[in-house]
């Protein structure tokens, strides 16, 4: 069988692989520039998809800690409390306005002897041994003591760590804490929280957090997530979404002001992902807003990206309900987006603003960029944001806008493309989720776009390889990662029509995912790379500041022989960055003539090299099995050259004088 899948891996790349030539000489022009390589270049996109926020980078371990979900008790047990006596129920208090409406209120007995909750997680708590747990829980009552027993315990229900609390209450909700460290590591663990005493109490906010989270803040995002991310070094986060800014409906949609301010006041909602797919169904998938927009900025200042934020338009998902507001009915949507930029930007002395500082940032965001719609098309999405467009540069000239350009690259996309050049839109995001043989064909698609128009965000896409292997992660093969390596040539050699791209989705739970190919797959315990991942990294390590052109016999490399090719300079160290793509099953023999510039005959030259067997990916739990091969090359005569593999990323690095 795996045989069979390299063979048709072969054919599929050999549809635009010519007759390998003996050696290659490529001529990279050091003195005519293309054009200057934005910041923004390689960046993340962030969707709350396949338990991407909840259950996986926000790094809380209760799922429904607020008993807000649509059963109140699902991810509970209840323990030694009989709820056909009412020991247990359920307050809903959402008819006097509660934002956080639902909370637990039992009555303790001393004739019981277990009485309390348990929680299973989201697919488990990854639970390490040796590492410390931040246990909090609201809690009121006019019974003025309780003892609280908080445990952590195995699939065995075996106690792996435990603590103590002797709460005070009062008639006012207050927050009580401790600390638990585990003696195990447990892929799969549960929260055991125990009451001991008699009254009445009510119980809320259930939270179990690991100590070591993102530059340990309490209540933070998980760690080594959120390094994967920082080891990408983005140029900008887009967030949150994706569909889910859309909704299924517009009641349903991403609200940003419903997602900031204290935590226990943020209004949890179903995911758009929960029942989109119904042969991924996850009926225990909401949104907690934990994870809302003033984590995003956090979490964008702390990776050193630009913010992106997208919002709705005033249009739901057209794939599903199709609603649209009318245009009378569309200002508020307009106000979220002033509003947003004043929470980003504002002084504290604005509504806005003033509740960011209070928030923990006194400082402005520094927004610069803003999302309108996200795969909308048709003339209601282009009469919709003519009105955004109109009001945002009227007040806030300085913020560059993002439009949509539709789902995919079809006469949709050309629609809006017409469109929006009419109005001088800034920047237009196209989304494109092909298979591997489009990414090759299309590494030109840039080519002949018009350079006095709209710049282009490549915001959303992934090469979809097919196979027989079940493994969520297989479609993350290497086949999938090298044909978007040389499609991203293609965006780097047109880097004066594109200023930001983002291969998507970002993250997902193995044990939870309703969508792949994806970057970054991870379970309760462990986050795994692919290849896909690998060659963003490769490329946004490798940025340099100005794309030069590289060409053979004066023709730019986009697939003759099988090679693609693109080139940035780093300016300031005076290096010379040249990607290279083999997509063909031979190596092949590569000179570099670096026209217009010396090479320092002092200095080594680099190649770093991504490759391998085309159906082979990376497993959660397994080994890396993709790691990049540095390797000194020689001079022939004063050139550099040097052997580039079969089905190969290759970075080369030349020192210029």
């Amino acid at each position: 069988m795996r045989t069979l899948k390299i063979l048709f891996c072969t054919i599929l790349l050999s549809a635009i692989v010519q007759q390998a030539s003996a050696q290659h000489q490529l001529v990279v022009d050091t003195q005519k520039p293309i054009a200057d390589i934005a910041p923004t270049m390689w960046g993340v996109f962030f969707e709350d998809i396949n338990f991407a926020a909840d259950g996986g980078i926000y790094a809380e371990l209760v799922k429904n800690r607020s008993f807000e979900f649509r059963n109140p008790l699902m991810g509970w047990k209840v323990r030694g409390l009989s709820v056909d006596k009412g020991e247990l129920l359920i307050v809903n208090q959402k008819e006097n306005g509660a934002i956080n409406p639902r909370f637990v209120r039992a009555t303790l007995s001393t004739e019981n002897e277990i009485q309390g909750l348990e929680n299973e997680g989201f697919r488990g708590m990854g639970i390490k041994q040796n590492e410390n747990y931040q246990f909090y829980i609201m809690l009121r009552s006019l019974e003025p003591s309780v003892k609280i027993k908080v445990e952590i315990i195995d699939n065995n229900n075996q106690i792996i760590g435990s603590n103590s609390i002797n709460a005070t209450l009062s008639e006012q909700w207050n927050e009580f804490t401790t600390s638990i460290k585990a003696n195990q590591t447990i892929e799969k663990a549960k929260l055991r929280v125990l009451f001991e005493g008699q009254g009445t109490i009510d119980i809320d906010m259930v939270s179990l957090f690991p100590e070591k989270t993102w530059k340990n803040r309490p209540k933070g995002l998980r760690a080594d997530l959120v390094e994967l991310l920082n080891g990408l070094n983005p140029g900008f986060v887009r967030f949150p979404g994706g569909c889910i800014v859309e909704g299924y409906t517009l009641d349903e949609r991403y609200q940003w002001k419903k997602t900031v301010g204290p935590i226990e006041n943020r209004v949890l909602i179903k995911s758009r992902w929960m029942d989109e797919f119904s042969h991924r169904a996850a009926p225990d998938y909401f949104q907690s807003y934990g994870l809302g927009f003033y984590e995003y900025f956090l979490l964008s200042e702390d990776l050193g990206a630009e913010p992106l934020p997208i919002l709705n338009c005033g249009m739901a998902c057209q794939y599903n309900s199709k609603e649209l507001a009318s245009m009378d009915d569309l200002q508020p949507y307009i106000d979220d987006a002033l509003d947003l930029i004043e929470f980003a930007n504002g002084s504290a002395q604005t509504k806005w603003g003033k509740l960011r500082a209070e928030m923990g940032h006194p400082e402005s965001f520094k927004l610069k960029y803003i999302g309108i719609g996200n795969e909308q098309w048709g003339p209601q999405y282009i009469e919709r944001y003519k009105e955004f467009h109109r009001v945002l540069k009227e007040k806030h000239p300085e913020i560059e806008i993002i439009s949509a350009a539709g789902p995919t690259t079809d006469e949709r996309n050309t629609y809006l493309w017409n469109e929006l050049k009419k109005l001088d839109a800034d920047i237009v995001d196209e989304h494109y989720y092909k298979p591997p043989q489009w990414f090759l064909e299309n590494a030109t698609r840039y080519d002949s776009f018009d350079r006095n128009g709209p710049k282009v965000f490549a915001g959303e896409y992934a090469s979809h390889v097919n196979t027989n292997n079940k493994a969520p992660e297989a479609r993350n093969n290497w086949l999938a990662a090298l044909s978007e390596a040389a499609f991203m040539t293609g965006l780097e050699r047109n880097a004066d029509v594109v200023t930001m791209t983002a291969y998507a989705p970002l993250f997902a739970h193995k044990e939870a995912w309703q969508w792949n190919p994806d970057m970054i797959w991870f379970n309760n315990l462990e986050a795994m790379p692919t290849p896909n991942y690998m060659v963003q990294q490769a490329f946004s390590l490798n940025k340099g500041d100005k794309a030069l052109p590289i060409t053979e016999n004066g023709i730019a490399l986009t697939g003759q022989d099988s090679l693609y090719a693109s080139t940035t300079i780093d300016s300031k160290n005076k290096q010379l960055l040249i990607k290279l793509v083999n997509v063909s099953s031979n190596s092949k023999s590569i000179k570099i003539n670096p026209k217009g510039s010396k090479v320092d005959p002092n200095s080594q030259i680099i190649v770093e090299t991504l490759s391998g067997q085309l159906d082979v990916f990376n497993q959660v739990g397994n080994q890396n099995n993709f790691s990049i091969q540095q390797r000194k090359v020689e001079f022939n005569k004063g050139i550099p050259q040097f052997e580039i593999e079969k089905h190969s990323l290759n970075i080369v690095k030349i020192q210029l004088k």
